[in-house]
């Protein structure tokens, strides 16, 4: 918890009070329900919590946006992103209904009301959002393909809508498709932790 308030100091006592409630909740599902490797259970606010929230480092979301994650698994990046930003409203999908399961069990533990949740393929999915988040779920050519239809051109932040992915490694032959117009930014450059060095947030506005 305390890694989570080195870089968001000014998270209200609510705020805090469900970040803090994340780790044992988390503990006990995954105990029933493997949603996190067990490896990384023990690290869930380095390697989960704060790796979603960068995207929170890279984009202030304005009141009233939509936002759709896709491939949530147990909640990431959309749960903690909704801690963080009350005002906005998150769709978090994915095709395995015992990760949506976790989901809504969590988000109703927490009290968190800006969050639906639905077993559902992205293929499938008709609904218009401002931004698309995921954690690499697939290659981005195929990933810009299945959510391309589901974004809205009719924006309200200051980043123009689209895609936001977090993936790690080598992504050159992924994005080289998409030539200059996506924006890929080091994480690293916001966290000091050596779990970041070869962690990314690729942005690609549709």
């Amino acid at each position: 918890m305390d890694i989570i308030l080195k870089y968001f100091p000014r998270f209200t006592e609510g705020q805090a009070e469900m970040i803090r409630k994340l780790g044992p909740l988390y503990q006990e599902w995954n105990a029933k329900i493997n949603v996190i490797s067990r490896k990384d259970i023990s690290m869930l606010y380095e390697r989960h919590v704060l790796h979603a929230l960068s995207i929170a480092r890279f984009i202030r979301f304005t009141r009233g946006t939509r936002v759709l994650d896709v491939g949530a698994g147990g909640g990431f990046p959309g749960i903690p992103l909704a801690v963080f930003f009350p005002d906005v409203a998150f769709h978090l999908i994915d095709s395995v209904g015992k990760k949506i399961k976790v989901v809504k069990a969590v988000a109703a533990e927490l009290g968190i009301n800006n969050v639906t949740a639905e077993q559902i393929r992205a293929e499938q999915l008709n609904g218009k959002y401002d931004f698309v988040v995921s954690r690499a779920v697939t290659s981005m050519p195929v990933f810009f393909n299945w959510v391309e239809k589901n974004i809205s051109h009719e924006g309200k932040n200051a980043v123009p809508n689209g895609i936001i992915y977090l993936k790690g490694g080598n992504i050159d032959s992924e994005i080289k498709t998409f030539g200059k117009r996506v924006f890929i930014q080091n994480i690293s450059e916001y966290y000091d932790e050596e779990f970041f060095e070869t962690k990314k947030l690729v942005y690609i506005p549709v």
